[in-house]
């Protein structure tokens, strides 16, 4: 198996991308699309040696892949194998050599690499690291303390950015007023249909418990003066100190 081959195989495997041909004169020419836009991630192509300013003659089956900025760019065609972009942006896009010149590793990486740089903010989303949230739960809406007297999992509605894996440490509202539980995500994307006069949600997260935190520990006024929240309205992201806090 060839390195082209190899690299389809695995865009397939972990993307789900099949190749398309655009311009049936040049069947060696693929486009690699992302899955939910129409942005091409990669173009694979057989091009002459000398239009590439190779040594040699012949022809030689490379890819397109986009960096993450004109500097990336410029760093990564200091790498054998790799070289201004042909037929693309050259500030932004890079040609990679298929012949073996650059390890199979490398590609893959830059594969992955230009599949975010390419993508929606929704997949750059799930392909983050793990990150920690603030959620307030309304005791005047949903009694969270009995859910979770009686279940360590429980579905929840989900905010806008939170992932499977994120930890979320639920502040809960007057007259509690305080962080009580610390939990991690489990899943996303559960459809739900509720509303009514104080809440809409449509979509749903289940959350497992790992820790519980006393009504003293973390209360509005600590959060308040010693780590400069003034309010829990929606998910939001946790500072730094508190978080080291939360942790302990």
């Amino acid at each position: 198996m060839n390195l082209t081959e190899k690299l389809l195989k695995y865009v397939k495997e972990k993307y789900g991308t099949e190749p398309e041909i655009l311009w049936p004169k040049y069947p060696g020419n693929k486009v690699l699309r992302q899955s939910d836009n129409p942005k091409w991630y990669a173009i694979i192509m057989d091009v002459d040696r000398s239009r590439l300013g190779l040594k040699g003659s012949g022809i030689v089956n490379v890819v397109n892949f986009k960096t993450d900025g004109p500097l990336h760019a410029e760093a990564l065609c200091e790498t054998d194998g790799i070289i201004p972009a042909y037929h693309m942006n050259k500030n932004t896009w890079i040609t990679v050599l298929l012949d073996g010149t650059v390890p199979f590793t490398l590609v893959k990486n830059l594969a992955d690499s230009s599949y975010l740089n390419t993508s929606t903010g929704r997949v750059k989303d799930r392909s983050r690291p793990p990150k920690e949230w603030l959620v307030p739960a309304n005791p005047g809406y949903y009694d969270v303390e009995k859910a979770f007297r009686e279940n360590d999992i429980i579905d929840w509605k989900q905010g806008a950015g939170i992932i499977e894996g994120d930890t979320v440490f639920m502040y809960v509202g007057a007259p509690v007023s305080a962080v009580l539980y610390k939990c991690v995500v489990e899943k996303t994307g559960i459809p739900c249909d509720f509303e009514n006069e104080n809440l809409r949600i449509d979509k749903l997260m289940k959350i497992r418990l790992l820790r519980r935190y006393e009504r003293d520990e973390f209360p509005f006024k600590v959060l308040n003066e010693r780590y400069g929240i003034f309010a829990v309205r929606g998910p939001r992201g946790v500072p730094a100190r508190l978080s080291k806090d939360l942790n302990k």
